[in-house]
């Protein structure tokens, strides 16, 4: 009896974590798919790392913190400790509170965490603009391709295998900013829900700079996105059949 308990502790415990790496690793392989064929100056720098992490990989690792916690712990049921450290982690982490939630974690006083918080948003309003600033020359250099391709396939001079290459990487790098774009409006969309429950818990006025940093951060993400937008309506214009 004893031995069966103990087997389906384990096993259920082997379970919750082997979901949490299989989570973390499916979006992985999904982000690296994604920009397989994308210009490497959009894939090979550390804002590309950062905004191509998913709310799915942030579960995963606080699940796995929570579970190996369990398990080290004189829980009298580790493997239902397990499981609900798994579920109640990824509950936390897909949800709009788990910034907050950390954050006062570990900043109890209001003034102190909403001066990191503020500082947060700064950081990541210098990580849009990085982005910004390398996808900018991404996309002068796509958008000149795209206007010999529609140069060539009018002249009737087109190298159809070229074209066909050049547009798929196009297409990668387009994919790919979007993927960034979704990610940088879901952070900002996540601060601005973290100060309007500061400020609805007695924060007040105290909440008015972090509410102009993400003002700030949503403008550079809003010129990102135009900048999309414009490579997007060029590349639909070409057909090649």
């Amino acid at each position: 009896m004893h031995q069966s308990k103990l087997f389906n502790r384990t096993t259920l415990a082997s379970f919750v974590m082997s979901c949490a790496i299989l989570v973390s690793g499916c979006a992985a392989t999904g982000s690296h798919m994604l920009g397989s064929s994308a210009d490497p100056r959009l894939t090979n720098n550390d804002t590309a790392q950062f905004f191509s992490k998913s709310g799915y990989q942030a579960c995963a690792a606080a699940a796995g913190v929570g579970v190996l916690a369990c398990l080290a712990s004189n829980s009298s049921n580790k493997a239902a400790c397990a499981i609900a450290a798994g579920i109640a982690a990824c509950g936390v982490a897909m949800g709009a509170n788990y910034y907050l939630d950390d954050r006062r974690s570990k900043y109890s006083d209001t003034n102190q965490r909403l001066q990191v918080m503020t500082q947060d948003i700064q950081e990541d309003t210098q990580r849009v603009v990085q982005r910004t600033q390398v996808a900018q020359r991404v996309i002068v250099d796509d958008k000149a391709k795209l206007a010999q391709i529609q140069k060539d396939l009018s002249s009737k001079r087109l190298d159809i295998a070229q074209a066909n290459k050049d547009l798929a990487t196009i297409d990668s790098n387009i994919a790919l900013l979007n993927k960034d774009l979704t990610n940088m409006k879901a952070k900002a969309d996540e601060y601005a829900k973290a100060a309007q429950k500061e400020r609805a818990e007695g924060a007040g006025n105290k909440v008015n700079q972090m509410d102009r940093e993400i003002e700030r951060m949503n403008q550079k993400v809003a010129l990102l996105e135009n900048e999309i937008e414009g490579l997007f309506s060029q590349r639909s214009a070409i057909t090649l059949g």
